[in-house]
């Protein structure tokens, strides 16, 4: 089984969480969409829309976040037996889908200040552009992308576009922090795939440093971000990359390094 991801990808969070909790072996390649890796064509070929994860099993291809993470649910329950693992319930099915109806792109890109968003937007669409040159058969897939890159930008510019994300966002949080008033976790008071799906968007919340207005706010949210910080899963996905000095280390490196390719043209 093979996983393309990387750390900074919300969705590819989602997905190793729930690989090291059911305790799935899996073989791991990073693809940062930063520096645009997410564009060489050898990854566009498997996957045009170029977005993170892609999990392979063997011919068996997966795109889907949701879908993904079930598939594993079921390869522990047949690998390892029924002996601490079982299949979603409805209930917990319908968390995943709810949480994953929330796309984080225009929320986060409108949280980062102009001139970085900016600068990496413009070195991806050279990207595009120079991956365009070398794979010519990929040409038409690479416009989509390259126009994709540009209306991203130009619904930026539109405040009712990061507005709406917002508000989903608030929406998504208020049912949360409602929920948790019954339970410690949000199906129940065992760990379920609902909660692999939330913990990212809570770290993502705590990387754009806004953690006071949408997690100190709600109390019960609190609670629980402050219990799943301790999982095993957690600290090996997200906390050694983005707890404490790791955060800063992790994104200073990844921008001296877009620098150089920069001032190398090397895209």
């Amino acid at each position: 089984m093979q996983l393309y991801h990387h750390p900074y990808s919300l969705d590819s969070q989602k997905v190793r969480l729930a690989l090291e909790e059911k305790g799935i072996d899996y073989t791991s390649f990073h693809v940062n969409p930063i520096v645009g890796k997410n564009m060489d064509s050898s990854f566009f070929r498997m996957n045009s829309s170029a977005k993170l994860p892609v999990f392979k099993n063997g011919s068996h291809i997966i795109f889907d976040t949701v879908e993904i993470t079930l598939y594993i649910e079921r390869i522990a329950v047949v690998s390892v037996g029924n002996n601490g693992n079982a299949l979603s319930s409805e209930e917990v099915k319908e968390w995943m889908l709810k949480i994953q109806e929330w796309n984080p792109k225009y929320f986060t890109l409108s949280n980062i200040p102009d001139k970085y968003r900016l600068f990496v937007s413009k070195f991806i669409r050279k990207v595009v552009i120079a991956r365009m040159a070398e794979s010519p058969d990929l040409a038409s897939a690479y416009h989509c992308k390259l126009r994709e890159a540009y209306e991203t930008e130009e619904k930026l510019k539109n405040p009712d576009v990061p507005k709406r994300s917002k508000e989903h966002l608030v929406q998504l949080l208020d049912e949360v922090e409602t929920k948790l008033n019954e339970t410690t976790y949000l199906v129940g008071h065992e760990f379920t795939m609902a909660d692999v799906m939330l913990i990212p968007v809570l770290a993502r919340l705590v990387l754009l440093d806004l953690e006071d207005e949408y997690i100190n706010s709600r109390p019960n949210i609190a609670e629980y971000w402050s219990l799943v910080q301790k999982r095993p899963s957690y600290k090996k996905v997200i906390g050694r990359y983005f707890s404490g000095w790791r955060k800063r280390k992790t994104l200073i490196k990844t921008w001296c390094f877009l620098h150089i390719r920069n001032l190398l043209k090397r895209y």
